[in-house]
């Protein structure tokens, strides 16, 4: 198979994957407030995206509040172990599985702080409005999301980045 379409396939695959992990870990979150709660209905899939569907008409405000922040709260601790794992991925000799690493420590740490600083607004709002019932002002919680955004940024280009380069590199 000629390499340039190796690395094609490759890079798909593990950004398909990526994204699967990012599902499983953010609504999964989710699910586990839903079933602690006892307010979980159904999973719903919406086109290309997944929804845990809850009574909240059974919940507390702090307890939305809290089912609300779950899926970020996952997302964002994932994000971290896989950055702080980047060294052990870097080493593994199937580029296929490294570049899983690559791909699900970008969607980790970039998904979430995009979506709750500004892309909320466009999708009707999804877990900040939950996030909103806190009391905080929304720009606030913006500037927060935000900010852990461009730390990420920082992160990614200056170490994780820069590793994963040089192991595909070898």
């Amino acid at each position: 198979m000629d390499e340039k379409l190796s690395v094609n396939i490759r890079k798909w695959c593990a950004l398909i994957l990526a994204v699967f992990l990012y599902y499983v870990i953010h609504e999964g979150s989710h699910l586990i407030i839903a079933l602690l709660y006892g307010v979980f209905q159904k999973i719903r899939l919406l086109g290309p995206g997944v929804q845990v569907v809850i009574d909240t008409e059974s919940l507390t405000e702090n307890q939305l509040i809290i089912f609300s922040l779950a899926g970020g709260a996952g997302t964002l601790i994932a994000a971290w172990i896989f950055t702080a794992l980047t060294p052990f991925f870097t080493k593994i000799k199937n580029k296929l599985f490294r570049a899983v690493g690559y791909y699900t420590t970008i969607v980790m740490m970039f998904v979430d702080p995009i979506y709750l600083s500004f892309l909320y607004r466009f999708f009707g709002g999804g877990d900040m409005n939950g996030i909103l019932l806190s009391g905080l002002p929304e720009m606030a919680l913006q500037i927060i999301f935000g900010a852990v955004g461009i730390v990420h940024i920082l992160i990614f280009w200056k170490w994780v980045h820069p590793l994963y380069k040089k192991s595909f590199q070898k």
